[in-house]
Protein backbone atom coordinates (compact mmCIF):
# COMPACT_ATOMS: atom_id res chain seq x y z
CA UNK A 1 0.00 0.00 0.00
CA UNK A 2 1.48 3.51 -1.11
CA UNK A 3 0.87 6.34 1.76
CA UNK A 4 0.04 9.95 1.36
CA UNK A 5 0.82 11.45 4.94
CA UNK A 6 -2.32 13.28 5.02
CA UNK A 7 -1.22 14.92 8.51
CA UNK A 8 0.06 18.26 6.82
CA UNK A 9 -3.31 20.05 5.34
CA UNK A 10 -4.59 23.55 6.55
CA UNK A 11 -7.77 22.32 7.32
CA UNK A 12 -6.70 20.53 10.34
CA UNK A 13 -7.15 23.85 13.28
CA UNK A 14 -3.56 22.96 14.77
CA UNK A 15 -1.58 22.85 11.07
CA UNK A 16 -3.42 26.00 10.30
CA UNK A 17 -2.54 27.93 13.93
CA UNK A 18 1.15 26.16 12.81
CA UNK A 19 0.67 27.64 9.65
CA UNK A 20 -0.09 31.65 11.13
CA UNK A 21 2.20 31.34 13.01
CA UNK A 22 5.11 29.92 10.96
CA UNK A 23 5.76 27.32 13.62
CA UNK A 24 8.45 25.00 11.76
CA UNK A 25 9.43 22.84 14.33
CA UNK A 26 5.12 21.77 14.65
CA UNK A 27 5.50 21.07 10.69
CA UNK A 28 9.01 19.07 10.86
CA UNK A 29 7.66 16.87 13.42
CA UNK A 30 4.76 16.06 11.65
CA UNK A 31 6.91 15.31 8.60
CA UNK A 32 8.80 13.27 10.65
CA UNK A 33 6.34 11.50 12.19
CA UNK A 34 4.88 10.46 9.43
CA UNK A 35 7.63 9.19 7.56
CA UNK A 36 8.71 7.26 10.26
CA UNK A 37 5.33 5.21 10.72
CA UNK A 38 5.75 4.65 6.50
CA UNK A 39 4.40 7.46 4.61
CA UNK A 40 5.69 7.02 0.74
CA UNK A 41 4.84 10.57 0.28
CA UNK A 42 4.02 13.70 2.56
CA UNK A 43 0.95 15.44 1.21
CA UNK A 44 1.17 19.05 2.06
CA UNK A 45 -2.14 21.58 1.63
CA UNK A 46 -1.93 24.80 2.41
CA UNK A 47 -5.84 25.76 2.93
CA UNK A 48 -5.44 29.33 2.83
CA UNK A 49 -6.70 32.78 1.66
CA UNK A 50 -5.87 32.51 -2.82
CA UNK A 51 -3.19 35.47 -2.38
CA UNK A 52 -1.44 33.86 0.29
CA UNK A 53 -1.60 29.86 -0.87
CA UNK A 54 2.00 30.00 -3.52
CA UNK A 55 4.21 31.23 -0.40
CA UNK A 56 2.42 28.99 2.23
CA UNK A 57 3.03 25.98 0.06
CA UNK A 58 6.73 27.02 -0.06
CA UNK A 59 7.05 27.41 3.14
CA UNK A 60 5.36 24.16 4.01
CA UNK A 61 7.59 22.48 1.55
CA UNK A 62 10.80 24.22 2.72
CA UNK A 63 10.55 22.94 6.32
CA UNK A 64 9.30 19.41 5.46
CA UNK A 65 12.42 18.75 2.67
CA UNK A 66 14.40 20.26 5.67
CA UNK A 67 12.73 17.35 7.76
CA UNK A 68 12.52 14.40 5.47
CA UNK A 69 13.60 13.11 2.51
CA UNK A 70 10.45 11.77 1.84
CA UNK A 71 9.20 12.93 -1.54
CA UNK A 72 5.88 15.91 -1.11
CA UNK A 73 2.46 15.38 -2.78
CA UNK A 74 1.92 19.17 -3.77
CA UNK A 75 -1.58 19.60 -2.69
CA UNK A 76 -4.34 22.58 -4.08
CA UNK A 77 -7.53 22.69 -5.77
CA UNK A 78 -5.60 25.83 -8.19
CA UNK A 79 -3.36 24.05 -10.62
CA UNK A 80 -1.62 27.19 -11.47
CA UNK A 81 -0.53 27.11 -7.83
CA UNK A 82 0.96 23.67 -8.42
CA UNK A 83 2.41 24.99 -11.31
CA UNK A 84 4.20 27.93 -9.42
CA UNK A 85 5.69 25.82 -6.70
CA UNK A 86 6.50 23.12 -8.57
CA UNK A 87 10.44 24.25 -9.13
CA UNK A 88 11.05 24.42 -5.29
CA UNK A 89 10.24 20.27 -4.73
CA UNK A 90 13.63 18.87 -4.80
CA UNK A 91 12.78 15.42 -5.95
CA UNK A 92 10.12 13.95 -7.94
CA UNK A 93 6.97 13.29 -5.85
CA UNK A 94 3.49 13.25 -6.43
CA UNK A 95 0.98 16.19 -7.76
CA UNK A 96 -2.50 16.42 -6.20
CA UNK A 97 -4.72 16.47 -8.87
CA UNK A 98 -5.43 16.41 -12.07
CA UNK A 99 -9.55 15.56 -13.35
CA UNK A 100 -11.50 16.89 -16.13
CA UNK A 101 -12.37 19.65 -14.29
CA UNK A 102 -11.55 23.32 -15.71
CA UNK A 103 -7.74 22.93 -17.16
CA UNK A 104 -6.31 20.97 -14.87
CA UNK A 105 -5.10 18.28 -17.01
CA UNK A 106 -3.89 20.96 -19.45
CA UNK A 107 -1.40 22.40 -16.70
CA UNK A 108 -0.04 19.70 -14.79
CA UNK A 109 0.76 16.86 -17.33
CA UNK A 110 2.87 19.06 -19.67
CA UNK A 111 5.08 19.82 -16.12
CA UNK A 112 5.35 15.39 -15.96
CA UNK A 113 7.04 14.82 -19.18
CA UNK A 114 10.85 13.68 -19.10
CA UNK A 115 10.98 13.24 -14.95
CA UNK A 116 9.49 10.36 -13.18
CA UNK A 117 6.42 12.74 -11.13
CA UNK A 118 3.70 11.06 -10.20
CA UNK A 119 -0.40 12.47 -10.46
CA UNK A 120 -3.82 11.47 -8.41
CA UNK A 121 -6.77 11.90 -10.89
CA UNK A 122 -10.16 12.68 -9.79
CA UNK A 123 -12.83 10.84 -11.21
CA UNK A 124 -14.72 14.39 -11.71
CA UNK A 125 -15.28 16.96 -14.58
CA UNK A 126 -17.09 20.01 -14.80
CA UNK A 127 -20.43 18.66 -13.91
CA UNK A 128 -19.12 17.46 -10.68
CA UNK A 129 -18.95 13.77 -9.10
CA UNK A 130 -21.05 11.06 -11.24
CA UNK A 131 -22.74 8.40 -9.58
CA UNK A 132 -22.53 5.67 -11.94
CA UNK A 133 -19.38 3.81 -13.16
CA UNK A 134 -19.78 4.37 -16.70
CA UNK A 135 -18.91 7.84 -16.43
CA UNK A 136 -16.11 7.41 -13.87
CA UNK A 137 -14.38 5.10 -15.99
CA UNK A 138 -15.10 7.83 -19.34
CA UNK A 139 -12.96 9.85 -17.17
CA UNK A 140 -10.59 7.69 -16.31
CA UNK A 141 -9.41 6.73 -19.72
CA UNK A 142 -9.25 10.38 -20.57
CA UNK A 143 -7.41 11.75 -18.25
CA UNK A 144 -5.10 8.54 -18.59
CA UNK A 145 -4.92 9.14 -22.56
CA UNK A 146 -3.82 12.77 -21.95
CA UNK A 147 -1.21 11.62 -19.72
CA UNK A 148 -0.05 9.03 -22.65
CA UNK A 149 0.45 12.22 -25.05
CA UNK A 150 3.48 13.56 -22.28
CA UNK A 151 4.74 10.47 -21.82
CA UNK A 152 3.33 9.45 -18.39
CA UNK A 153 2.28 6.09 -18.29
CA UNK A 154 -0.60 4.56 -16.09
CA UNK A 155 1.58 3.45 -13.44
CA UNK A 156 2.20 7.25 -12.17
CA UNK A 157 -1.01 7.73 -12.07
CA UNK A 158 -3.23 7.37 -8.95
CA UNK A 159 -6.93 7.32 -9.82
CA UNK A 160 -9.14 8.27 -6.94
CA UNK A 161 -12.55 7.11 -7.67
CA UNK A 162 -14.15 9.87 -5.06
CA UNK A 163 -15.94 7.59 -2.27
CA UNK A 164 -19.34 8.79 -1.47
CA UNK A 165 -21.36 9.22 1.94
CA UNK A 166 -22.58 5.80 3.08
CA UNK A 167 -24.88 7.86 5.13
CA UNK A 168 -26.18 9.76 1.74
CA UNK A 169 -25.33 6.47 -0.73
CA UNK A 170 -26.75 3.15 1.14
CA UNK A 171 -24.57 1.19 -1.77
CA UNK A 172 -21.42 3.44 -1.55
CA UNK A 173 -18.99 0.94 -0.32
CA UNK A 174 -19.94 -1.70 -3.06
CA UNK A 175 -19.78 0.86 -5.49
CA UNK A 176 -16.09 1.93 -4.74
CA UNK A 177 -15.47 -1.65 -4.94
CA UNK A 178 -16.69 -1.56 -8.18
CA UNK A 179 -15.22 1.11 -9.40
CA UNK A 180 -11.91 0.33 -8.20
CA UNK A 181 -12.26 -3.35 -9.84
CA UNK A 182 -12.93 -1.97 -13.28
CA UNK A 183 -9.68 0.64 -13.61
CA UNK A 184 -8.08 -2.06 -12.36
CA UNK A 185 -9.36 -4.01 -15.43
CA UNK A 186 -8.91 -2.00 -17.88
CA UNK A 187 -5.35 -0.05 -16.39
CA UNK A 188 -3.60 -3.17 -14.47
CA UNK A 189 -0.45 -0.90 -14.03
CA UNK A 190 -2.65 1.89 -12.75
CA UNK A 191 -2.71 2.71 -9.02
CA UNK A 192 -6.07 3.12 -6.98
CA UNK A 193 -6.29 5.33 -4.70
CA UNK A 194 -8.75 7.67 -2.16
CA UNK A 195 -9.73 9.22 1.15
CA UNK A 196 -11.41 6.33 2.54
CA UNK A 197 -12.84 8.09 5.82
CA UNK A 198 -14.72 9.74 3.23
CA UNK A 199 -17.25 6.80 3.30
CA UNK A 200 -18.18 7.38 7.58
CA UNK A 201 -18.76 10.71 6.98
CA UNK A 202 -22.10 11.99 9.72
CA UNK A 203 -21.70 8.33 11.22
CA UNK A 204 -21.38 7.26 14.71
CA UNK A 205 -18.23 5.30 15.56
CA UNK A 206 -16.65 6.46 12.24
CA UNK A 207 -12.97 4.73 13.00
CA UNK A 208 -14.84 1.33 12.71
CA UNK A 209 -16.12 1.88 9.56
CA UNK A 210 -13.38 3.32 7.91
CA UNK A 211 -11.28 0.44 9.06
CA UNK A 212 -13.66 -1.96 7.59
CA UNK A 213 -14.14 0.16 4.64
CA UNK A 214 -10.07 0.16 4.18
CA UNK A 215 -9.62 -4.02 4.31
CA UNK A 216 -12.83 -4.61 1.68
CA UNK A 217 -11.19 -1.64 -0.61
CA UNK A 218 -8.21 -3.26 -0.38
CA UNK A 219 -9.53 -7.03 -1.31
CA UNK A 220 -10.91 -5.00 -4.36
CA UNK A 221 -7.24 -3.57 -5.11
CA UNK A 222 -6.41 -0.35 -3.74
CA UNK A 223 -3.02 -0.16 -3.49
CA UNK A 224 -2.65 3.84 -2.68
CA UNK A 225 -4.05 5.95 0.20
CA UNK A 226 -4.71 9.45 1.33
CA UNK A 227 -4.45 8.77 5.03
CA UNK A 228 -2.71 9.22 8.69
CA UNK A 229 0.10 7.13 8.91
CA UNK A 230 0.06 7.54 12.66
CA UNK A 231 -3.18 5.84 12.62
CA UNK A 232 -2.09 2.50 14.46
CA UNK A 233 -5.40 0.47 13.63
CA UNK A 234 -5.43 1.53 10.31
CA UNK A 235 -2.17 0.58 9.89
CA UNK A 236 -2.55 -2.47 11.17
CA UNK A 237 -6.00 -3.14 9.00
CA UNK A 238 -3.72 -2.31 5.83
CA UNK A 239 -0.96 -5.01 7.16
CA UNK A 240 -3.52 -7.57 8.02
CA UNK A 241 -5.48 -7.15 5.05
CA UNK A 242 -2.20 -7.99 2.51
CA UNK A 243 -1.87 -10.79 5.37
CA UNK A 244 -5.11 -12.35 5.60
CA UNK A 245 -5.27 -12.51 1.46
CA UNK A 246 -1.73 -14.39 0.77
CA UNK A 247 0.06 -11.14 0.06
CA UNK A 248 2.63 -11.42 2.54
CA UNK A 249 4.29 -14.96 3.02
CA UNK A 250 4.64 -16.16 6.82
CA UNK A 251 2.95 -12.54 7.74
CA UNK A 252 6.67 -11.00 7.85
CA UNK A 253 5.36 -7.63 6.63
CA UNK A 254 2.51 -8.01 9.14
CA UNK A 255 5.00 -8.93 11.73
CA UNK A 256 7.58 -6.58 11.53
CA UNK A 257 4.71 -3.51 11.59
CA UNK A 258 3.82 -5.11 15.08
CA UNK A 259 7.27 -5.13 16.52
CA UNK A 260 8.05 -2.12 15.03
CA UNK A 261 5.05 0.05 16.63
CA UNK A 262 3.56 0.54 13.65
CA UNK A 263 0.53 -1.46 14.47
CA UNK A 264 -1.05 -2.04 17.17
CA UNK A 265 -4.81 -1.31 18.89
CA UNK A 266 -5.50 1.67 20.77
CA UNK A 267 -4.88 1.30 24.69
CA UNK A 268 -2.87 -1.98 24.07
Amino acid sequence: MIIIGEKINGTIPAVKEAIEKRDAAFIADRAVKQTEAGAHFIDVCASTAPELEIETLKWLMAVVQDATDTPLCIDSPNPRVIEEVFKYANKPGLLNSISEEGDKCEVLLPMMAGNAWEVIGLTCDNNGIPNDLETKIKITSSMVEKAAAYGVTPDRIHIDPCVMALSTENSSMLNFAAEIRAIKALYPTIHVTGAISNISFGLPVRPLLNKTAMAFAIEAGMDSAVMDPLNREMMGTIFASYALMGQDKHCRKYSKAFRAGVIGIVGK
